[in-house]
């Protein structure tokens, strides 16, 4: 924990995870005004039981992408093992070449958390495959030293969890006085194995039954492009003399592109590598749900009568519960407005003054509106199976694209959809067929019987189809066609009026049958599209169930990290919620953070700081809120606090880009933004 050497770096102490609390005041702060006080805390829970299910869904989603890249891991180790075991031509060729099995995992920079995917690798390996398993990272590594000993400790404490635990001093003895070396690797390997193997029977079986016999070792380097390339060279030009003793698997953990392997080891060192690439599926999954979570959050915080938006078995409880102050806040909502005018007179004086008649029509509403959203989503997903493959997407490849696209207005009417409809009607076959199917199950999954007519009205499209192939057999067109009267002609008139004859008779050719009821096909499904596809914003009370604010959205989600950098260092009240940090007229608070304090003062610098002048401006706006005849025998003490808290700041502002040592002047500092972001 020592710290006296402030000027070479700045030291950070995390706290651990067990002394991290959650603030209590979670709910009490999650309201936009004072005025917005009432059932906040149900607005908060029920926000809270929407994050939680979403949160599962995520992770399930985490979980099935995952799924399939370890297996495939786990079929590449069960091969590469297999032939170790078997002693097989593929694996003495191998060993003859000294080739080690490699797997490279390209994860890529999307992919929510690395070390989830190693941890949740590194389980599975354990428990079904191996216990010798090391998970190694560049900074435990810097020397071929360093790695050997990593690398021995993991695997001998999986031997540790593996065996007995009367047996674990001796491990640890055996440990200390081991030589960290390939040679003592496989010596302890082969004691740990051949140990394995004098087991009981009954020992033997539990074990058995998890891993396999003379498990290999699989080492895992996590972040490969931070390794440096001695290290890795040494340990495999090692590795490969000794891959005939030793089963020995590498996981190369990729994040840029599997080009950096020949990047970093030369030909020489990488031809000993059999390496097989694995490639990590594609999030677009994970920025939905990320999506998702920010509206929900955003529309519980915003909107007080959020408090509605809940399953449909507890609104009429909700429902029946709110204060007269709630009924106002229904009936200020525009669309419950457009929906008290087309009411008569008799109807509109008691929506808007009798409460309980009020909260009756609003139970009514609200059933309306969760029936049109289970029917919406239902014509959207069919929709979707038909826009989503077409050339250049008119309406989005993603199902969020066509869902914003119906909610702002009448998705029918764009040019968008017309586009969408003219290629689908120059669908082939196969493909029509194959979204008809895909629409049926989409419909049959509803329990409703809402969409009992679409779903027959399909089928017999399907049949019709089915019935097209046997007539088309059947038909013979035995009429000599123009291009075989063209290769008769040979004089330019008759040429020319041949041609224009075939140019007619495109133009007045008749629709074949399939071409007819393609048209068909297209046109009912526009029907639906018309029918339950019309813009939430046309149903009464559609402000409780529907979020809208989509530049809230955009201000989350489009990056804008100087702007952001510029306006937490410039106005610290901004983000941190505290008006006493607020400074008008272009003042500097001593109260701000001392980054805060520095940025500003070398916002007034030009191209080159002198770190001297800047020291002395900072140590004047921080000692201003100091007492004048403050006790002299401290103000060394303090000029050295005030010296260590301006070299920690000049820092972090060049760790963010602001700065940067220049060579003009060894006591100055370049600047390099300008226009104050």
């Amino acid at each position: 924990m020592s710290t006296c050497s402030v000027s070479k770096g700045c030291f950070v102490f995390k706290p651990s995870a067990k002394k991290r609390r959650l603030s209590d005041k979670t709910a009490h702060d999650f309201r936009c005004t004072s005025n917005d006080s009432e059932d906040t805390e149900l607005r908060f829970v029920t926000c809270q039981s929407l994050w939680n299910q979403i949160k599962s869904e995520t992770e399930q989603i985490q979980e099935n992408l995952n799924k399939q890249l370890l297996d495939n891991l786990v079929s590449f180790l069960s091969r590469s093992h297999s032939d170790f075991q078997e002693k097989t031509t593929e694996w003495t060729c191998r060993m003859k070449f000294r080739e080690i099995p490699t797997a490279a995992l390209v994860l890529g920079v999307n992919v929510t958390d690395h070390d989830l995917t190693f941890r949740g690798l590194s389980d599975i390996l354990q428990d079904n495959i191996t216990p010798y398993v090391a998970l190694l990272e560049a900074k435990d590594c810097p020397g071929i030293k360093n790695l050997m000993q990593k690398l021995m400790g993991q695997l001998m404490k999986c031997d540790i969890n593996v065996d007995s635990l009367e047996d674990e001093d001796s491990v640890q003895v055996s440990q200390n006085r081991i030589r960290c070396s390939m040679p003592s690797l496989i010596s302890w390997y082969d004691s740990v194995t051949k140990k394995t193997n004098s087991e009981t029977p009954s020992k033997k079986r539990n074990s058995s039954s998890r891993h396999w016999q003379s498990p290999p070792v699989v080492v895992i380097f996590k972040d490969m492009e931070s390794f440096t390339t001695k290290v890795l060279q040494d340990f495999i030009v090692i590795s490969s003399q000794h891959i005939h003793e030793l089963p020995l698997v590498l996981i190369f953990g990729i994040a840029t592109s599997p080009m950096i392997i020949h990047r970093l080891l030369p030909h020489s060192v990488s031809s000993l590598l059999c390496i097989e690439l694995f490639q990590s599926l594609s999030c677009k999954e994970h920025l939905s749900t990320i999506i998702d979570k920010l509206c929900i959050v955003e529309h519980f915080y915003s909107q007080p009568l959020s408090v509605l938006c809940c399953h449909l078995a507890d609104i009429k409880k909700r429902v029946y519960s709110l204060s007269h102050d709630q009924c106002e806040n229904i009936r200020r909502l525009p669309s419950f407005r457009r929906y008290v005018e087309k009411q008569e007179s008799g109807k509109q004086i008691e929506l808007l003054t009798n409460d309980s008649f009020l909260k009756e029509e609003t139970e009514k509403l609200l059933g309306d509106l969760h029936v049109y959203h289970e029917n919406y989503v239902r014509i959207l997903r069919c929709l979707h199976v038909f826009t989503s493959s077409l050339p250049k997407y008119p309406l989005g490849k993603q199902i969020r694209e066509l869902h914003c696209a119906c909610l702002e207005n009448r998705v029918w009417e764009t040019e968008e959809y017309e586009s969408s409809l003219q290629l689908a009607r120059m669908l082939n076959k196969t493909d029509l067929v194959t979204m008809l199917q895909q629409c049926v199950e989409i419909l049959m999954s509803s329990s409703e019987k809402e969409f009992d007519r679409a779903v027959e009205k399909l089928k017999e499209f399907l049949t019709q189809f089915q019935n097209l192939e046997a007539e088309a057999s059947q038909e013979q067109d035995v009429s000599v066609s123009p291009q075989k009267e063209l290769q008769k002609k040979t004089d330019l008139y008759h040429l020319q009026k041949t041609l224009l004859e075939l140019k007619e008779s495109r133009r007045s050719k008749k629709l074949t049958k399939f071409e007819m009821l393609r048209f068909e096909v297209v046109d009912y499904i526009d029907s639906l599209v018309r029918r339950y596809l019309a813009p939430a914003d046309e149903r009464a009370l559609h402000e409780i169930a529907y979020f809208n604010g989509a530049a809230v959205l955009r201000g989350h989600l489009n990056a804008a990290p100087r702007t952001a950098l510029h306006t937490a260092l410039n106005s610290p009240h901004w983000y941190l919620k505290n008006q006493a940090l607020r400074c008008d007229g272009g003042g500097i608070s001593n109260k701000a953070p001392d980054i805060c304090i520095v940025y500003k003062l070398h916002l007034e610098c030009g191209r080159l700081i002198n770190l001297v002048d800047w020291l002395e401006a900072f140590s004047t706006v921080v000692m201003a809120a100091e007492e004048p005849n403050a006790d002299a025998a401290s103000s060394d003490q303090v000029d050295d606090v005030i010296h260590a808290r301006f070299i920690r700041a000049v820092s972090e502002l060049e760790l963010l880009g602001f700065i940067k040592p220049s060579k003009q002047k060894t006591d100055h500092v370049a600047r390099l933004t300008w226009g104050g972001c």
